[in-house]
């Protein structure tokens, strides 16, 4: 039984390393993947970007701005000079963290009294906030021991923190926007992958080639269907991520389909290049599949993009899904208006646009 069963085992080791296609489904995805997980999913904050606006000239606030300034994992970016300052600094996501040290910090404590400092977090991202609130309360508390070894005193510095967005930094605001943008990509991209490559599996492909048909014409009418199960698809997880799991939703729903439109135009064409080059309805699955991973570990879905490699983030930016969950979590946790989400906008409708192309020309060579 043993020697049938080796035979077997030896028979299908080498119908597996015959097979070219094989053999690049076994042995690159995993080294890609395992690529871009060892980079891209790391919940470490390397350099955290902050400003400074500090109203006291006195020793003790410029030694607690000196210990952020010259800690590895944050990296100044701004200085502003007044509170106006502050809200432009952290809506673009240019500072992840303001310092805010009151004009009495110093005096305070060298008269014996708490020193209050105010730290402004970016609550969008919740888990980003919690972690990057730890590094600051370690550099704290190294602050107050120095302070009490120095003046013999117990009194130090007490951190007053708001977290702006996500007040309570509750992860469910954060992680269901998220999932939005990755089960409407998910939907679509199985439903169009699948489209053609059912059609071949099934035999009706060469019927296609009789009809009056265009290639275009059956190009769009493979596509539809994605944008009506992706369009169905949000609407019910918005109202069931708003209702049921009480997410804020502050902006508008006019911003937020906008920003669905292009994000399926841009998705639909890897859908629909997947399928012209599939075979079988099985080949359609693993490429969605082989699509999706890498997708979403580079999106920013779970961890920061910023955390990535320079040369990563720079791979992110042929991703979709990157720029449509800056959209989805800016519509519903900030209120972020149409005008100002142009930049996410854009990208998507060029990638759309080559992806379809794309899509188009291997639909055509594969027709004919």
């Amino acid at each position: 039984m043993w020697r049938r069963i080796n035979a077997l085992m030896i028979k299908e080791f080498l119908a597996l390393l015959k097979d070219k296609r094989s053999r690049v489904v076994v042995i690159v995805p995993p080294l890609v993947q395992l690529l871009i997980f060892g980079y891209a999913a790391t919940f470490d904050l390397n350099r955290i970007p902050f400003a400074v606006y500090n109203e006291d000239p006195g020793l003790a606030s410029r030694e607690l701005v000196a210990r952020f300034a010259g800690a590895p994992n944050f990296h100044q970016v701004a200085t502003p000079s007044s509170d106006a300052e502050i809200a432009p600094l952290v809506d673009s996501q240019r500072a992840l963290m303001v310092l805010h040290i009151g004009p009495e910090f110093s005096r305070d404590l060298a008269a014996g009294r708490p020193g209050a400092v105010q730290v402004i977090v970016d609550g969008r991202n919740s888990n980003t906030a919690a972690i990057l609130l730890g590094y600051v309360t370690t550099i704290a508390d190294g602050f107050n021991a120095d302070w009490m070894r120095q003046t013999g005193g117990a009194v130090t510095a007490r951190l007053e923190v708001r977290a702006w967005f996500n007040p309570n930094l509750e992860s469910r605001w954060f992680l269901v926007p998220g999932i939005v943008g990755l089960l409407t990509l998910l939907v679509t991209t199985l439903v169009t992958s699948l489209s053609v490559a059912r059609e071949r599996e099934q035999g009706t492909f060469d019927q296609l080639l009789v009809t009056p048909f265009r290639p275009v014409e059956i190009l769009i009418g493979k596509a539809l269907p994605g944008f009506i199960i992706g369009f169905g698809e949000l609407t019910a997880i918005v109202i069931i991520a708003t209702l049921w799991f009480q997410v804020p939703l502050r902006g508008e729903l006019s911003t937020l389909y906008a920003g669905l439109f292009l994000f399926l135009f841009s998705s639909l064409g890897v859908g629909l290049m997947i399928s012209s080059l599939a075979v079988t309805q099985q080949q359609g699955l693993l490429g969605a599949f082989l699509f999706m991973v890498p997708s979403v570990m580079l999106s920013g879905f779970a961890t920061p993009i910023a955390n990535m490699p320079l040369w990563m983030q720079h791979v992110t930016l042929i991703n979709p899904l990157r720029y449509f969950l800056v959209i989805i979590r800016g519509v519903f946790l900030q209120g972020t208006p149409f005008h100002m989400l142009a930049s996410q906008f854009w990208p998507m409708a060029a990638i759309g646009l080559v992806n379809l192309t794309i899509a188009g020309f291997l639909f055509r060579r594969r027709l004919y």
